[in-house]
């Protein structure tokens, strides 16, 4: 074992300081990564704070993570030294259930281990994210980063990236297809981005009319103010697909009127429960509401090759690892265009 430096907080309570955690040595399908930028996700503050229970401490959150490789294992074939890659949400599944034999390792039946907070099968206790100097990661679980995009930028495609790829793909989003996504925020710039590079008529949905231009210089071909009943009355019956990235909570009868007959609305922002649904609304035009998760290995690995081709990143404000604390209270309150990513530069010369 080594031990590194990271950032992690004691309890729920606590701010995120600096502390010492140990990682495992390099085994023969390994791969060590020097880490050098990690996005920081809402599911980092979540986690840290326990909002969701079955936190375990000291929490060291992280799952953007983007690197150079610095070792590898005696039977690692795909990544040599000074490789560029990547981390995602996930670190290990039993790679054996029918899900992970299809490609869908988020599914595993035994139940994905998570970079941070999952069960660590080989030092004991739980695993350790990407707040830290290193780590390593099982061959089949690291990802290569094309090497024209801006490494900082691709660090939040780990996570908002699949998270919105995914659905779209999922359903597939083609050219000419009229996508709204709706709330603008880390996952919703992204699910803009995406949807455009794919072609479609992108409407970014939005209760914030003082968005609109942010939103047009995303790729969003038109917004639609949806507290605007003569707006979202000219759209009914119109969406291909409606990708919903609000985060809490919320009320989504409104939209579900906006589907075409057959069509779906995809839930990939609120992992809580949600106001009562009409099932009018659905029987009506038999539409469907779905959820969707993140992507398997394979296919963040095409989002990734996606995104090198058609230049797709994230926008994103640097920070470093000592002003964590205060980038998470800007997270809450909304307040970063459109991700935090850490300089983890500044831990190593701390």
């Amino acid at each position: 074992m080594s031990t590194i430096k990271a950032y992690g907080a004691q309890d729920k309570d606590a701010d995120l300081k600096q502390i010492d955690i140990e990682r495992r040595e390099v085994k023969d399908k390994d791969v060590k990564i020097q880490i050098t930028y990690c996005g920081v996700c809402h599911s980092d503050i979540h986690t840290v704070r326990n909002d969701w229970g079955g936190a375990k401490y000291p929490v060291v959150p992280g799952h953007e993570i983007v690197g150079k490789v610095m070792e590898v294992g005696s039977k690692v074939s795909n990544f040599k030294e000074g490789d560029l890659v990547g981390v995602g949400c996930m670190v290990d599944s039993c790679q054996e259930c029918d899900p992970c034999k299809k490609d869908l390792e988020q599914f595993c039946e035994s139940g994905m281990v998570g970079t941070y907070n999952g069960k660590d099968k080989h030092l004991g206790g739980h695993t350790f994210g990407g707040y830290a100097e290193t780590i390593v990661v099982e061959e089949h679980f690291v990802l290569s980063v094309p090497e024209n995009l801006d490494a900082k930028a691709v660090a939040p495609l780990l996570c908002a990236g699949i998270t919105t790829y995914s659905p779209l793909r999922h359903w597939n989003v083609k050219e000419g297809d009229k996508v709204g996504v709706i709330g603008l925020g880390g996952l919703g710039h992204m699910g803009i981005k995406l949807a455009h590079a794919m072609g479609a008529k992108v409407v970014m949905i939005t209760t914030s009319p003082d968005k609109a231009e942010d939103a047009k210089r995303l790729g969003a071909d038109e917004v639609l103010i949806s507290k605007n009943k003569e707006e979202m009355k000219k759209h009914r019956n119109s969406f291909d697909l409606l990708l919903n990235t609000v985060p809490v909570g919320h009320d989504i009868n409104p939209y579900l009127a906006l589907l075409k007959i057959d069509s779906t609305m995809v839930m990939v922002g609120a992992i809580e429960p949600l106001e009562p649904m009409h099932g009018g609304s659905l029987i009506s035009g038999r539409k469907r509401v779905a959820g969707s998760l993140i992507g398997g290995i394979k296919e963040t690995q095409e989002m990734l090759d996606f995104c090198g081709k058609h230049n797709v990143v994230s926008d994103v404000e640097m920070i470093d690892i000592q002003n964590i604390n205060t980038a998470y209270e800007r997270v809450v309150n909304s307040d970063v265009k459109y991700r935090f990513v850490i300089d983890m530069e500044s831990l190593r010369t701390a």
